[in-house]
């Protein structure tokens, strides 16, 4: 009986496996995708959108920041590299790291255990030698998705809200968090959508042909479920 238990949940996972060639409704890749999670943690559930762009255009290098309505689940550890004077504001806000000279020696030797650094403008001066530290991590704070700032409280509130930075890689694909396996297909969905409502409000006036080229959905460890690439239309 064991034996055909098991069996037949090998023969069930075969026939989830199978359909993550084909093109679905987003509501249905985000089914299959929790459907064919089998770990025992709560998984994150990851977006691939690949562009039609060519990131070695500057004005074809897509990067921003959006809102997900329902957050990522995941916890941010927020570092705020701000004067005495905004140090309040940023605790207060939320922030779990709160400083300034002693955090850069930190990072220069080697320290960073956090998601995002957030920092006011006239500081990015200092930040400047730590760049072959932060940028391959992705953790230089940019003014183009607002965490180069005066108002660091806002965008500590916001990103622990969930507001989250994007940015397209060198093959030209967007990579993003978009919930965990335990919500629901509804809050999944409207993460996906927001996301790609934030990509195509980007599209370089430059670019010819087609911008968004596939959409895939997977979790943490499952194959990639793709998603028509016509829920762009309209967004």
């Amino acid at each position: 009986m064991a034996i055909q238990m098991s069996m037949q949940r090998k023969s069930n996972k075969s026939k989830i496996l199978s359909s993550s060639k084909e093109v679905h409704t987003l509501s249905e890749a985000v089914e299959l995708v929790k459907k064919n999670t089998f770990t025992k943690f709560d998984a994150s559930i990851d977006v691939a959108i690949r562009l039609g762009v060519d990131p070695k255009k500057t004005d074809q290098m897509i990067r921003g920041a959006v809102l997900l309505p329902n957050g990522t689940g995941k916890r941010c550890r927020i570092l705020v590299l701000c004067t005495a004077d905004k140090e309040q504001e940023a605790k207060k806000a939320g922030a779990d790291y709160v400083g300034l000279d002693d955090y850069i020696e930190k990072i220069a030797q080697g320290w960073t255990d956090i998601d995002v650094i957030i920092t006011m403008p006239t500081v990015m001066i200092k930040l400047g030698k730590l760049g072959k530290i932060l940028g391959p991590r992705g953790l230089m704070p940019n003014p183009k998705v607002g965490t180069v700032t005066m108002d660091v409280a806002k965008m500590v509130q916001e990103i622990k809200g969930g507001k989250i930075s994007f940015k397209v890689d060198k093959y030209g694909i967007v990579h993003s968090s978009v919930g965990r396996v335990s919500f629901s297909v509804e809050k999944i969905a409207e993460n996906v959508t927001e996301l790609l409502r934030a990509i195509v409000k980007l599209k370089p006036a430059s670019l010819k042909g087609l911008y968004v080229h596939s959409i895939s959905l997977s979790s943490t460890m499952s194959r990639g479920i793709f998603v028509d690439r016509n829920i762009v239309t309209g967004l």
